[in-house]
């Protein structure tokens, strides 16, 4: 076998040699196929004893750890989406995708009882925040959030099954209570005043989920594990998570599953003051896993498409989202689609007119035309999907000539980058 491969390596360098140097290469190639040969030798034992030793294989040590395993989710269509009924809040409170933040780093204002840094994933837009193991974050965000808000982000983990229980994921809001944003404390003390935790377990063939709540460091409210079968299929992809709080009521969807809905699941004693992540202890080295997250939105109230539409004549979403410089419509966008399609079913006799709206980042002839096909896109969907007449529809661009916010904060581009649906 090894005589094969040597004459196949020397075949393949011919071209590129003289009479004088073959043998020199001859000697060359013998000694380079000897080594590969060794290698694999060395490998199959080192593998060999490692499980004698009962240690689990490392089938995953070579992936980097700011690359997912696995290719974006194949799923672009909305009507993927069809059951989903999230609609965020009208106002946006808190926005951030780490897009001025520098790689390597944690977030401008963040906190950590360990380490985190901003990095850039294969195959996949914009920036994410890697979080590590066993550690804590709180975000930058400095404002009281009113009784009813929306909470939305985006989150890719990088999972393979290495013998080993896989890292959990917590996500959840605390209390300050007027206190200093951002203290230390908060890192090991979030249950002091108020707080809430949902708790992603994942596993190789289905995911588990629960709930629970504190006021005053005591138990509140708590869910048993709910079983998540669909999580797996998204290890390495984009998966959307969304909370709407209405006083009281609590609801949470994971992409187009909504997995809780509890009436009385949280407090009103205290108001919500901040968002945090945490990911839990794991055998796994820290080269073989991977927790991010990205695209961040808090936003206030709840918004009454048909009250804004029909009566008010207009209505304003931030809850339509497209891919980065893209007019291609992104699955969770769904629930506010469903919502317009039913006001015009309802209402046959209402023309609108869709315009689109973008920041100021970029060019602002692209914008134009950006904001023009985002517009179009729309009404193709709700023609298309949601059986509106189209002769019902107009569409018009106005790129970032109309800021309704100030374009120098993440929360006003996010605010500015809109959509607007006008009765005619």
């Amino acid at each position: 076998m090894k005589s094969k491969i040597l004459i196949a390596v020397c075949i393949c360098l011919v071209p590129f040699i003289t009479q004088a140097q073959i043998k020199g290469l001859m000697q060359k190639a013998k000694s380079k196929v000897n080594q590969r040969a060794d290698s694999k030798v060395d490998k199959a034992m080192d593998d060999a004893l490692d499980k004698a030793e009962g240690k689990p294989a490392n089938d995953i040590a070579a992936a980097p750890t700011t690359q997912p395993v696995q290719p974006a989710p194949e799923v672009s269509s909305v009507k993927s989406f069809s059951k989903y009924d999230f609609v965020a809040g009208e106002k946006v409170i808190y926005y951030n995708s780490f897009d001025s933040d520098a790689e390597g780093e944690l977030p401008t204002g963040w906190n950590t009882n360990g380490s985190g840094e901003v990095v850039t994933l294969n195959m996949l837009e914009g920036k994410w925040l890697r979080m590590h193991k066993g550690f804590m974050y709180l975000t930058d965000n400095t404002k009281q959030l009113p009784e009813n808000y929306t909470m939305e982000f985006d989150v890719v983990m990088q999972l393979k099954n290495n013998g080993w229980m896989f890292p959990e994921l917590r996500f959840g809001l605390l209390a300050y209570n007027n206190d200093t944003a951002n203290l230390n404390i908060y890192l090991k003390e979030r249950k002091k005043y108020a707080a809430f935790t949902a708790t992603i377990y994942p596993g190789d063939k289905q995911a588990k989920a629960n709930l629970e709540s504190f006021v005053d460091e005591k138990k509140y409210f708590y869910t048993e594990n709910k079983v998540f079968e669909s999580l797996p299929q998204y290890y390495g992809k984009v998966a959307h998570i969304a909370l709407q709080v209405q006083k009281e009521r609590l609801r949470i969807w994971v992409n187009e599953e909504k997995l809780f809905d509890l009436p009385k699941a949280i407090s009103t004693t205290y108001k919500m003051d901040q968002l945090f992540f945490e990911v839990s202890p794991t055998n796994y080295a820290e080269e073989q896993y991977g927790m991010f997250v990205s695209n961040i939105k808090i936003a206030g109230g709840l918004p009454d498409t048909r009250h804004k539409l029909v009566d008010e004549g207009k209505f304003s979403t931030t809850s339509i989202l497209f891919d980065v410089n893209k007019a291609t419509i992104k699955p969770e966008s769904a629930g506010v689609l469903k919502e317009i399609a039913d006001v015009l079913n309802q209402n046959t006799d209402i023309h609108i007119k869709i315009t689109g709206h973008t920041d100021s980042d970029g060019k602002a002839e692209a914008n134009l035309t950006l904001s023009q096909k985002r517009a179009e896109a729309i009404k193709d969907e709700l023609v298309n999907n949601y059986s509106i007449d189209a002769s019902r529809i107009e569409t018009e661009g106005k790129g970032a000539t109309q800021p309704i916010a100030d374009d120098k904060t993440k929360e006003g581009k996010a605010t500015n980058r809109r959509v607007e649906f006008t009765k005619l």
